[in-house]
């Protein structure tokens, strides 16, 4: 619960986004999201857990229930040391993917969620924020 230090997780394996799905759902349920945006949370984090592993190298995921104005959520943060994306526009762009994640690309994990930031730089590497609110 808010208070409680976040969880980092390592993404180095394919195992690691199905034990980052876990955390989430977790997380999600403890702070009484709905069944449906679990769902979309926990979709949203497999995504970037994997776009962590294929395109960034491998990195990590630091997650925790957070609170503000009275409202608790889930937020994850997830970090690579990659080559970062070289055109943040068509990473962007609706219905765009590569062909190796979920199909839902970076603008589908947007969707999915309250709140995303994405910040990239070339050489240096990516990291994305997303965070879901309780209702």
């Amino acid at each position: 619960m808010p208070g409680e230090a976040p969880q980092v997780c390592s993404i180095t394996h394919n195992r690691d986004v199905v034990s980052i799905r876990q955390t989430i759902r977790t997380l999600a349920q403890r702070c009484r999201l709905s069944l449906v945006d679990q769902t979309k949370m926990i979709t949203a984090a497999s995504e970037l857990a994997r776009n962590t592993l294929v395109y960034g190298g491998g990195g990590s995921v630091t997650a925790g229930v957070v609170e503000r104005d009275g409202r608790q959520g889930v937020a994850a943060v997830f970090e690579d040391g990659g080559p970062g994306i070289a055109d943040v526009g068509l990473a962007m762009t609706d219905g765009w993917t590569s062909g190796a994640g979920l199909g839902l690309g970076l603008s589908g994990a947007r969707r999915l969620v309250d709140e995303f930031e994405l910040v990239t730089e070339a050489g240096v590497g990516t990291t994305v924020t997303i965070v879901k609110w309780a209702r």
